[in-house]
């Protein structure tokens, strides 16, 4: 089965609409950001989350958590980098990595996920799995260094820390605006805490004097 390695990270860069829609009227940047969120719904689909946290940062990037299984940090058994490295870098087809990575029912991991990486300035990459904290940092889709062990994952409930948390940096080459708005965002959580009984959706805006917070929970 064809992998397409993001050399191809040129191409989405030159034809971003492609990929998330329109990157002039603020559609496009949001798409960016409820990828994410949709990812981590999975994992609630699957039966591993039950949290989700995002947040607006002051700065211009956004940060979505979950208290899911993590990211796979193994190394792949076909592109010999982390299994991490792997779902951020690639391209390929539907179903392929949820097949080799989480294993798991999912539908567009492996597509957004190197789409949001492409087209952001920087992206932070944290996985808390197996007792143990990993970090990987990209700058416009490209690892600055392969995934690396930097601590404990620490205690949550008495129980080792797990789950995944992504922070991106929107390109301004990019998007003709690089601010998020809240009452987007907020109306599309909304709608996947409506649809996912028992999860819950954190929402915090960072950015101003007032800080917002909304959560939900159905």
């Amino acid at each position: 089965m064809r992998v397409v390695v993001l050399e191809d990270i040129d191409a989405v860069r030159k034809r971003p609409g492609m990929y998330v829609g329109d990157t002039r009227d603020g559609s496009g940047l949001h798409t960016m950001l409820r990828e994410l969120a949709d990812n981590a719904i999975d994992e609630a689909l699957a039966g591993h989350c039950d949290r989700i946290d995002v947040a607006l940062n002051a700065g211009g990037s956004a940060t979505v958590r979950d208290n899911g299984r993590g990211i796979p940090t193994s190394i792949h058994r076909d592109a010999g980098v982390s299994a991490a490295e792997f779902v951020m870098t690639r391209l390929h087809p539907p179903g392929k990595v949820e097949r080799d990575v989480r294993e798991r029912p999912g539908r567009r991991l492996g597509i957004g996920l190197p789409v949001v990486n492409a087209l952001s300035d920087l992206l932070d990459l944290h996985i808390w799995r197996d007792g143990r904290e990993h970090f990987i940092r990209f700058r416009r889709g490209d690892p600055e260094a392969p995934l690396a062990v930097v601590g404990d994952a620490g205690l949550r409930d008495g129980k080792p820390r797990r789950g995944t948390e992504i922070t991106f940096l929107p390109d301004a080459g990019v998007f003709a605006s690089t601010e998020f708005e809240f009452a987007t965002i907020e109306h599309h959580l909304r709608g996947l805490a409506v649809l996912n009984t028992g999860v819950t959706i954190r929402l915090a805006d960072k950015r101003g004097i007032e800080k917002k917070e909304v959560i939900f929970r159905v």
